[in-house]
């Protein structure tokens, strides 16, 4: 019997960024349309006894955010641009350049990644919590080998961030989700060039609590993501409204079923420079490649209940295991009240928030140069993760 010839197996052609980005384009349209039905956005609201609006609880509550418009106006926006830019301009040309800092600041505040890449998609990272990788597009000739995808740190880093923490109105909002007493996560700055920013492959934040007795759908408590260009479908993070009530999502399966990362049913979280949204860390959510035009800059700033944390023993991303302990709780609270007190010294003309569990120790935290070394300097050696 004569062979035949075997028909050899066809190598995919690499994905360009022009591809992702027209593979994308239909999704982002339905995304989009899907997104603005939401309802789910407006300016904070507080009632006659400063209770947070029970409209925004309510929307917040049934599809895990809620974009808070016109939180940050036009000056408060140029500062914090100006600042991120400031710490860009120092970065070093790569991750191997960035070894011996000589400013003080022990956890290092830059992390790379390849251009449009997934860095963690399908790994082990992050106590291994994004099963699935991204599509990763090719850059093409000329571009840069590395871009930063991420500050650690806002708070010793940028001053104008500093000045965001302390904001009334996102305190109140805080108040309002997780009760007064509630504590802080931690804050870090996303950045996602044009045409550069890398994915962040499909998860869920939290990782302590869903099989607690107890659980609930805010039980690892939320993100504020503040927003300093518009964050668009193309630039921006996909969420699956609702999935931050259903307990641990199966990602491989939601993947399999929509047949690609593009998961049916995901929205992305539309909004105008300035705009805050506040992200339950249960939502099941996800960003890709940022193969568009725009660049999206997110400050983010997490909060957990009290309840959730105080005396809870649990492996942070990097594998070290920890336990919260009032003592370790109370100094990581104390950042707050200087983020208050530096942003009364900027805004004195706004009534500035009162954190309940500091409240009568406000003239230990005040914020000076004295506290900027010895209090606020490697704060972030103290974050919390739940």
């Amino acid at each position: 019997m004569a062979m035949t010839e075997a028909t050899p197996i066809q190598t995919p052609a690499p994905l360009t960024a022009w591809d992702h980005a027209r593979a994308m384009a239909d999704y982002s349209r339905a995304g989009e349309a899907r997104a603005r039905a939401l309802g789910n956005r407006g300016p904070i609201r507080f009632d006659a006894d400063g209770r947070l609006d029970p409209a925004i609880l309510d929307a917040y509550w049934a599809h895990g955010f809620y974009v808070l418009e016109g939180v940050a106006g036009p000056e408060e926006l140029a500062e914090l641009r100006a600042d991120v830019d400031a710490v860009l301009a120092r970065a070093p040309a790569s991750p191997e350049a960035d070894r011996d800092r000589q400013d003080g600041i022990l956890k290092p505040p830059y992390r790379w990644a390849r251009p449009l890449s997934d860095p963690v998609g399908g790994t082990d990272a992050n106590n291994g919590r994004h099963p699935v990788a991204m599509l990763q597009p090719t850059l093409g000739d000329g571009g840069p080998a590395w871009t930063v995808e991420l500050l650690d740190g806002n708070l010793h880093l940028m001053d104008a961030a500093l000045r965001l923490y302390g904001h009334p109105g996102l305190l109140g909002v805080a108040a309002g989700i997780l009760g007064e007493d509630f504590v802080p996560y931690n804050e870090v700055t996303f950045v996602k060039e044009a045409g550069l920013g890398p994915s962040v492959a499909w998860h869920q934040d939290g990782t302590t609590h869903w099989d607690a007795p107890d659980w609930d759908q805010g039980a690892h408590g939320f993100n504020f993501m503040t927003q300093l260009y518009p964050s668009t479908a193309g630039n921006g993070v996909w969420v699956l409204p609702g999935s931050h009530k259903l307990g641990k999502a199966d990602i491989k399966r939601l993947v399999a079923r929509s047949g690609s990362d593009r998961i049916e049913g995901a929205v992305p979280m539309l909004c105008q420079a300035g705009d805050t949204i506040v992200t339950n860390r249960q939502l099941l959510h996800g960003s890709f490649a940022n193969s568009s035009p725009d660049r999206r800059i997110t400050l983010n700033e997490g909060f957990f209940p009290r309840k959730r944390v105080l005396g809870v023993t649990a492996r942070r991303l990097h594998g070290a295991v920890e336990t919260y302990d009032q003592a370790r709780i109370d100094e990581r609270c104390r950042i707050l009240q200087l983020a208050i007190d530096a942003r009364q010294q900027r805004f004195p003309q706004e009534t500035p928030y009162v954190y309940k569990p500091l409240a009568g120790r406000e003239g230990e935290n005040r914020f000076n140069e004295t506290a900027r070394e010895t209090v606020l300097k490697n704060y972030n050696r103290l974050d919390m993760f739940i």
